[in-house]
């Protein structure tokens, strides 16, 4: 008998999960409380990590943070009705 991982179904396969966990399946497996959260937390982050890169004087960096946030925002919102 094989071994069973907790949390993990094997038969999923590593592209089914890996299209999971980015959430680009067809239709979308993601609870919206957490698309809400992630919004929120994502928004904060590159409010106040501009914010930081700023007063550091590190101004280089605020565009891949605009960048990095605009893509996790895309994924949030990939494959939604």
């Amino acid at each position: 008998m094989p071994r069973r991982v907790i949390g993990y179904n094997s038969s999923v396969g590593l592209k089914n999960l890996l299209l999971y966990i980015t959430n680009n399946e067809p239709e979308s497996r993601h609870e919206p409380q957490w698309d809400i959260a992630f919004f929120v937390i994502n928004t904060l982050a590159v409010v106040f990590g501009g914010m930081y890169l700023a007063y550091i004087g590190e101004w280089h960096w605020i565009p891949f943070l605009i960048i990095e946030y605009t893509w996790a925002i895309d994924t949030m919102r990939h494959n939604r009705p």
